[in-house]
């Protein structure tokens, strides 16, 4: 019976940029200044001539606006939000997405791509035909349209990038992790295509054929119902698992997930095995060199 055991090492002291400011973590109750010049923002109350935290995160300064930005929050979306989420309910020419924020999202019937991307008003036929387009349990990935009064989102899938997802694996990390960038539509050089949803949904898939024309998951839907599934190569497989541990040690550790600590923790992580990436040890040297990394680019 062999035992695989690794002695203990000093770890690297990762020096702090210049002109960064320690982060000021409170908990609720905590006060945060009592300088009456400040504004209360969320995540504050006032106690008299002192501004107090309500929930457990960091406190932020924009100008005389105090906010605290907790470590744990459900998802608020905004207009233009790329998002990934579960079909939970069709409606009348309507389907409830599952977002991870308080109110399920919706996505209307007018706010899909018809079979073809024909582009008409809807009928009672397109209606009938809802549960072929998506049925419960179905992922999407879809951009957020608009912000209803009471919080929810509406949703749409008029984009070609857009639509339903299948043959990959889901990932749900914290919403306050996930960078805001151009793209979150990341098609890496291992071979493997991330949507880095901003709702805190990753989705990992095998990176599409060069060679075939993109097409919306909803327009096909009807067309490939008959055709077999898509065999995944064992390489393909492999990629993909290395890639979903990758993002499962950046966010334990609270490193931001973007394109490039993506890539970073996917070339460190190569000379392990995609078993010895749940180890902590292991964890915490990928962690280590991302970091390294993401600090001599400042």
């Amino acid at each position: 019976m062999s035992v695989d055991a690794r002695l203990p090492k000093k770890g690297k002291r990762i020096p702090a940029s210049a002109g960064s400011e320690p982060r000021h973590i409170v908990s609720p109750g905590d006060v945060i200044t009592e300088d009456t010049g400040y504004m209360r923002g969320h995540g504050t109350y006032a106690d008299g001539d002192k501004l107090i935290a309500s929930v457990a995160g960091i406190v932020e300064r924009v100008n005389k606006l105090i906010c605290v930005r907790p470590f744990k929050t459900r998802y608020n979306g905004e207009v233009g939000d790329v998002v990934v989420g579960r079909i939970t309910e069709v409606g009348q020419k309507r389907w409830k997405v599952e977002t991870f924020s308080r109110l399920d999202s919706v996505l209307l019937l007018s706010s899909v791509n018809l079979p073809g991307g024909e582009l008409r008003r809807r009928s009672a036929e397109d209606e009938l035909m809802m549960r072929h387009f998506l049925a419960e349990g179905d992922l999407i990935s879809a951009e957020v349209q608009s912000v209803y009064s009471d919080g929810s989102l509406s949703l749409h899938t008029r984009s070609l990038k857009y639509g339903k997802l299948k043959e990959g694996t889901l990932v749900q990390v914290p919403p306050s992790l996930v960078k805001r960038c151009k793209t979150h539509f990341l098609n890496l050089p291992c071979g493997a295509t991330v949507i880095v949803g901003n709702n805190g949904y990753v989705w990992i898939s095998p990176l599409e054929n060069e060679e075939a024309t993109p097409s919306d998951g909803l327009a096909n839907s009807l067309e490939n119902e008959t055709n077999a599934p898509r065999q995944i190569q064992h390489s393909d497989r492999e990629t993909i698992a290395r890639l979903r541990n990758c993002v499962l040690t950046l966010t334990d550790h609270g490193v931001m997930l973007f394109n490039t600590s993506l890539q970073y923790a996917y070339d460190a992580s190569l000379k392990y095995s995609v078993k010895e990436l749940l180890k902590p040890e292991i964890q915490e040297e990928i962690v280590d060199n991302v970091r390294l990394l993401l600090m001599q680019e400042i």
